[in-house]
């Protein structure tokens, strides 16, 4: 037996203790409170590679350097997406709440390779395209309307559970043929799932059985939605093509990957403006300011802060560690996006600049399709918001704002404001 590389998580057991009397645990209230400056002490201590535990014990590589996390991100024959090559699955129990998220023999997108992988997201990515814009637009402007109807006459709100939390899901159930009375448990079910925590499976179970009965529905009656074009791709795709399966896997997918994040994008938009005084001066300036601040949230605030994973093909350095064959790696985009290699200064304005990695990177970046969705849903449901409610403004101290308990998505778990009581449009 040869020995483990110095630095591996695994094997060894002098390894695997050094390993653990240095390794930074992947949870605590710093990724809620300050996760900007502990994301700097780890790349002081560690460099851009950190030796990171999960629940459990579990280790495994967080890549918070920029040019280190496009490395990955852009070899996916050495740094690959399938989970079956973790050398830790003998060590996780079948409860394991990250199992959402880290899955073993999952046929989703998220863990598909090499070709079949590209044919897979040109199905996601055609059926995304389908979309009429004006559609999706009129959609998102419709909900946020109806959910600002259900607080405008108070002058005070939580926008996070009133607001942000409701309405990417609904436009997305709208567009993936969802009935709409489903949103709000759907709303739920995917928080808990992505949140990690003692609720995940059940979150996930719910979601499955969502989209079950949507394609069972769709086999039925087909519509002119996102579920009927990719279940009529897969029919078409032949014998070594895709399934029922594959089409539920990719739309549950989908469904997590385009509504929390959407909704903390949302939330922590609105965070900026109310709150940073390069964009208050603004708020009641124009429009202008939402797409700006969206980017700025993009870099120094995405609500995608970790994702997991990618999984070394073989036994490789990189950011001066030794990695080894099967060592989970995962990709720390808000970290990456705060290295002082390519963001020497923070304070100043990114002017547009759109190098950030907060949709990855490589061709298991989020699909473009996918991201202009996102995208024309938080702008219109700030632009929608700030019209409507035009001289709102933050109900409590900016720093008794907080965040919500997860080292995976970052996002706010209330942003009370007030504003002067207007009527509802509906009425």
């Amino acid at each position: 037996m040869t020995t483990p590389p110095p630095g591996c998580p695994a094997h060894a057991p002098s390894e695997a203790d050094a390993f653990a009397e240095t390794a930074v645990p992947l949870s605590g209230p710093r990724f809620q409170t300050d996760p900007v400056a502990l994301y700097r002490e780890m790349r002081r201590e560690h460099g851009p590679v950190v030796p990171v535990t999960l629940p459990g014990g579990l280790p495994a590589w967080l890549v918070v350097g920029y040019r280190e996390l496009h490395q990955v991100t852009s070899d996916p024959v050495l740094f690959s997406r399938d989970s079956e090559l973790w050398n830790q699955w003998e060590r996780v129990p079948a409860d394991w709440p990250l199992l959402p998220m880290i899955g073993r023999r999952q046929p989703s997108i998220l863990y598909t390779v090499g070709e079949r992988h590209t044919r897979r997201a040109r199905m996601v990515s055609d059926a995304l395209e389908a979309v009429d814009p004006f559609e999706l637009k009129r959609y998102a402007e419709q909900f946020a309307d109806g959910l600002i109807d259900t607080f405008c006459t108070r002058g005070e709100t939580d926008i996070v559970s009133q607001y942000a939390m409701l309405l990417p899901v609904r436009v997305l159930a709208k567009i993936y043929g969802i009935p709409d009375t489903q949103g709000p448990g759907l709303v739920t079910a995917l928080n808990d799932m992505i949140d990690g925590r003692e609720r995940a499976l059940a979150g996930q179970q719910h979601v499955v059985r969502t989209v079950t009965e949507l394609l069972d529905a769709k086999r039925t009656v087909p519509g002119q939605d996102v579920a009927s074009r990719m279940l009529a791709d897969a029919d078409a795709s032949g014998p070594d093509g895709f399934d029922t399966e594959d089409v539920l896997q990719d739309l549950m997918v989908m469904m997590a990957a385009g509504h929390q994040p959407t909704a903390d994008w949302i939330g922590n938009t609105l965070r900026l403006m109310l709150t940073d005084d390069r964009f208050t001066a603004s708020l009641s300036g124009g429009r202008h300011s939402v797409a700006e601040a969206m980017n700025e949230v993009l870099w120094e605030d995405t609500p995608s802060q970790n994702v997991a994973g990618r999984w070394a093909a073989r036994d490789t350095r990189l950011g001066g560690r030794a990695v080894a064959a099967g060592d989970l790696l995962l990709l720390g985009l808000a970290a990456a996006n705060g290295d002082p290699q390519v963001r020497t200064d923070a304070s100043v304005l990114t002017g547009g600049n759109n190098a950030f990695l907060s949709f990855g990177h490589g061709e298991h970046r989020c699909p473009f399709p996918a991201q202009e969705t996102a995208e024309v849903i938080a702008r219109t449901a700030v632009e929608v918001l700030l019209d409507r409610l035009p001289d709102i403004d933050l109900a409590v101290p900016a720093d008794a704002l907080v965040r919500r308990p997860s080292p995976w998505l970052r996002g706010l778990s209330a942003l009370p404001v007030t504003f002067t009581p207007t009527p509802a449009l509906a009425l």
